[in-house]
């Protein structure tokens, strides 16, 4: 399911309907960065890829759940600064070929995630890092005022230069509550559980990827 934290209908408004598409974009970027923990779900196409993702995000420690990249899925898990990644067979395939595919297969990987080929996990499992790259570049915006989106009130602030509508809450903490891309770039990425108690653990008996090169 995808997850958006539902606001109490007879709420008040927290005013970001009134402020201007940059300060709710601020707001709201200062907003999720100070949480503690977020669910980040969805799929959307980025470049024509289609890319589909499933994360839990801890601050301060790291995150963990499942991406797919053209329908090859795999599972990952950030903790601090090592990265564990597993694959699917078809995964596993394409990335290293058929005969280590089947020696990886059900096998979890193990590397630096500041280093090498896991790094870019790094900006997917920080909350900081990915609130801060999705949200904190101002391109041209529009507040559009007050809408309801899966039946939670929102501020819907529309991206007039690249198209796509970020929508955050409009009562309590103007959290983001979801990303709806349009044309080449469509899909929804919702977020919620905000702040939930949630415990990442690394994954027992992972090959440390540096042993399957040289």
């Amino acid at each position: 399911a995808l997850l958006a934290g539902c606001g109490s209908s007879g709420a008040k408004s927290n005013g970001e309907a009134q402020k201007t598409a940059a300060q709710v974009t601020t707001d709201t970027v200062a907003a999720a960065t100070a949480a503690s923990a977020v669910h980040v779900a969805g799929s959307i196409m980025s470049s024509g890829t289609a890319l589909t993702l499933d994360l839990t995000i801890v601050k301060g420690t790291g995150g963990s759940g499942t991406m797919s990249e053209q329908g090859l899925k795999f599972q990952l898990v950030r903790l601090g600064g090592k990265a564990y990644i597993k694959g699917s067979d078809a995964f596993y395939k394409k990335f290293a070929g058929a005969s280590v595919a089947q020696l990886l297969h059900d096998k979890w990987l193990e590397g630096s995630a500041t280093t090498g080929n896991l790094a870019a996990l790094t900006s997917l499992t920080d909350i900081a890092k990915l609130f801060n790259g999705a949200l904190g570049a101002h391109d041209t915006l529009k507040n559009e005022g007050e809408t309801t989106y899966k039946g939670q009130k929102v501020v819907a602030i529309k991206n007039v230069s690249k198209g796509g509508t970020l929508y955050v809450a409009a009562t309590g903490t103007p959290y983001p509550v979801a990303i709806v891309g349009t044309g080449s770039n469509g899909g929804a990425i919702t977020f919620g559980d905000w702040n939930k108690t949630v415990g990442i653990t690394a994954p027992k008996g992972a090959i440390n990827i540096s042993k399957l090169s040289g």
